[in-house]
């Protein structure tokens, strides 16, 4: 299934893609909620209740609709770095021996195809196309050989980084975190449309010129060893996001830089999940919340 939270008319809400058409859970199967870290709680009664009323139920156009980041408020967004040896490579830095987390605030998620902000504090505005997934229960010392049991479904992460910001803290988390630098969707795949989540095509293009390319089979640490990492040292969450790491191709990799600009549109591909694409605006006058 391809789960999706959607606005329309005001109203947000949970769905299942079918084609070109989305089925209103809110109208399919009212009892289930309408916010999907709760609805991945219900664990497998809650998702077969959604098979189920997909069957017959009426289907919306998705053009009629807003596509919405699948989970708009998880608890927990983690990301991991030097993931790909390319991009290790590109770096100039040593492969890590242990995997690199950090945390992008949740602040930062943004819907699949909403504006990323170039910041009024910098301009090396850069992409990292990811593959990232969802927990589906609550868990904690996750063998990797099991990991597969705690994953809701797959979707596709920008990473998108401010690299003088990133650069001058000794932990990622303030580059990784600004407003809207967090594209996720434009859906939740199930594991089992999925198939291997280790054999995934991903690409990524500014303006239709791809930048990066790779498949998810180069990843160091993969998704399972990534569960067994971090529920060692906490519980992992229905909802929580986790994104996999980026290939080499990165902007600030570049000669010269390949930083974002304002009126460029970034496009995040991924085999079997879709695509994201964002395009960049300047950060608008009206952000300040005091």
């Amino acid at each position: 299934m391809k789960l999706v939270t959607f606005t329309q008319k005001g109203s947000t809400r949970l769905g299942v893609v079918e084609g070109t058409e989305v089925v209103d859970l809110a109208v399919a199967a009212p009892e289930l909620p309408r916010e999907m870290e709760a609805f991945l709680a219900g664990g497998s009664s809650a998702l077969e209740r959604a098979r189920v009323a997909t069957r017959k139920a009426p289907r919306i156009p998705l053009a009629e609709l807003k596509l919405e980041a699948p989970v708009m408020r998880p608890r927990k967004f983690l990301a991991i770095g030097l993931n790909y040896a390319d991009h290790v490579a590109e770096t100039g830095r040593p492969a890590p021996e242990f995997p690199v987390f950090f945390n992008k605030q949740v602040t930062c998620v943004n819907g699949p195809y909403d504006p990323i902000w170039m910041p009024r504090v910098s301009d090396k505005l850069d992409y990292e196309g990811e593959l990232a997934f969802v927990i589906g229960r609550r868990c904690r010392h996750v063998p990797r050989g099991r990991a597969h049991e705690v994953i809701a479904g797959y979707l596709i992460c920008n990473d998108v980084s401010v690299r003088d910001w990133q650069h001058r803290s000794p932990t990622m988390t303030l580059g990784k975190s600004f407003d809207t630098h967090g594209p996720l969707g434009p859906w939740l795949v199930t594991p089992d449309e999925v198939g291997d989540p280790h054999a995934l095509e991903l690409e990524t293009t500014i303006d239709g010129q791809r930048r990066q390319k790779s498949n998810t089979k180069n990843l160091v640490f993969d998704c399972f060893a990534q569960v067994e990492t971090l529920s060692t040292a906490f519980t992992l969450e229905p909802g929580d996001v986790i994104s996999t790491g980026t290939c080499g191709g990165v902007g600030v990799a570049m000669d010269p830089r390949g930083y974002m600009k304002i009126g460029q549109r970034v496009r995040v591909t991924i085999s079997g999940l879709g695509h994201i694409e964002n395009p960049v605006i300047a950060e608008p006058a009206d952000t300040q919340r005091i």
